[in-house]
């Protein structure tokens, strides 16, 4: 019934999703734990880090984890943030001043970019299995840049662009998430 359904979500789910009050120091440093298990753990063997574009550094999920953490510290006081969606989470988070524009532009490029060679990949490829690698043989990157609609011998150009970008939502999720300072 939809109206259980939707005070399950209001009385219950809301205030473990979107808490009021401030993260403990402990919590935040659980959270980011927790993280890096997870890079650590669940990157397949034999696959270098810098060329998995979800668990890889500027990945995906360095995108999805600093915005969550950021929905998660200002959700309570901002409805607006409660969505499940990672960029209308970021968007939100910008036109609320929790993200300066230059950051969330460099995390949406990097999550975009990242998005579209991942589904190139996979149609390239036809591996799904393989899809979160970017591959780093000029066939396969000129493959994936023709599925993307940029010319095929500019392979090499889209996965320099792609890494510099993930470079740089990594030094955004270093500060944001991991709250390294000048980095």
């Amino acid at each position: 019934d939809q109206a259980l359904a939707q005070d399950f979500l209001e009385i219950i789910a809301a205030p473990l999703r979107y808490p009021a009050g401030q993260l403990t120091d402990v919590e935040l440093m659980d959270i980011r734990r927790l993280k890096a298990r997870v890079e650590a753990e669940r990157l397949p063997r034999g696959v270098r880090r810098e060329r998995h574009l979800k668990l890889g550094k500027g990945g995906l999920s360095d995108v999805e984890w600093t915005v969550q953490l950021l929905q998660l510290q200002n959700a309570h006081e901002h409805p607006e943030l409660q969505v499940v969606s990672t960029l209308p989470a970021l968007d939100a988070l910008e036109r609320l001043e929790k993200i300066n524009a230059d950051d969330a532009a460099t995390l949406r490029k990097a999550w975009t970019m990242a998005t579209n060679a991942r589904n190139a990949n996979y149609l390239w490829s036809g591996r799904a299995n393989r899809a979160d690698v970017l591959p780093d043989d000029a066939y396969s990157l000129g493959g994936i840049a023709a599925v993307l609609k940029r010319p095929a011998h500019r392979g090499q150009d889209f996965e320099n662009e792609l890494l510099g970008v993930m470079r740089r939502c990594r030094e955004v999720t270093d500060r944001l998430f991991y709250g390294k300072e000048g980095e």
